[in-house]
């Protein structure tokens, strides 16, 4: 059989969380329309009969202004140098840029094998396809291209089909039970944090961290979820607390709805707004957060 780690790199949102979560099957990752949505990368797995792919979503290729970008920016460098494959997904809506081209070159300049992923086929329109399968060609870069829709499920076995072809022969690198490396906690704080990337615009979200101080199921099989909103600014709590607490209690409700699908049990949430000042540029408070090695 064949199987081995497969890294999705692209830019910000190019749609890799929603194909991920569409290939496993499972939520693995949280998606939103906003760039930085995946801040680490999370393990999915797809166990076929003579096949197994271990793909690691990592965080969208973009522009660093912080500290925490730069962790996410390198961690999409390490992730694709420990991989037995590459796929890179393109938002082929956006069409093809001199950056998008400039940036598959450098990941397919080494020595892992990789293909395109040309994403949501299903909003642009199909002549716009080939017209930037040829650009890709002409500007010399040499990979199978294979347009697909995560979420109209276009084209996705053969896509699986050409991911498997890239791998070695082995045994299986994941217990066949297995869909995702992260826990239920870590799960939690994601689902919270993309209810607000779902519910606030512009600067707000990207400044977000959850904590969750309390995740236990009691003997009635109810979750007790006590989690902490971490914001940068005065004024940004006050947007997600909203006048007399209705954001946060409709933003709490919409994520509590997806947490107690994800668990299969029923939830009390409880949350909280703390702000901490530029904790994006603040390695201590990074790490507090998840993010960013300790040394």
């Amino acid at each position: 059989m064949k199987s081995g780690y497969v890294a999705l790199i692209g830019k910000a949102n190019a749609g890799k969380s929603t194909l991920v979560n569409v290939l496993v099957g499972e939520k693995v990752a949280i998606v939103s329309p906003k760039p930085q949505t995946t801040r680490d990368a999370i393990m999915g797995v797809i166990n076929g009969d003579d096949y197994q792919i271990v793909f690691i979503d990592t965080p969208g290729i973009y522009k660093a202004k912080n500290a925490l970008s730069q962790v996410m920016e390198k961690t999409t460098e390490t992730t694709s140098k420990g991989v037995d494959a590459i796929v890179f997904v393109l938002d082929g809506h956006e069409g093809i840029s001199d950056s998008d081209i400039e940036i598959i070159k450098r990941y397919s300049s080494g020595n892992i094998p990789m293909l395109i992923a040309h994403t949501k086929i299903d909003i642009m329109p199909k002549e716009n396809i080939p017209e930037n399968v040829k650009k890709l060609y002409d500007a010399g870069i040499d990979c199978d291209v294979y347009p697909v829709s995560a979420r109209k499920g276009i084209n996705l076995k053969n896509l699986v089909d050409g991911i498997v072809k890239l791998l070695p022969e082995g045994d299986r690198v994941i217990q066949d039970d297995i869909v995702s490396d992260k826990s239920e906690r870590f799960m939690i704080s994601e689902i919270m944090r993309e209810k607000i990337l779902l519910k606030f615009d512009k600067e707000i979200p990207h400044g977000i961290a959850i904590v969750v101080n309390e995740f236990t199921k009691n003997e009635n099989g109810v979750y007790d979820i006590n989690l902490d909103i971490v914001c940068e600014k005065a004024n940004h709590k006050a947007i997600l607390i909203g006048k007399q607490g209705a954001a946060i209690k409709e933003v709490s409700s919409f994520a509590r709805q997806d947490m107690e699908k994800f668990l299969g049990a029923k939830v009390f949430l409880t949350t909280y707004v703390k702000v901490k000042e530029d904790w994006r540029d603040r390695p201590s408070l990074m790490q507090t957060f998840g993010y960013g090695k300790k040394n």
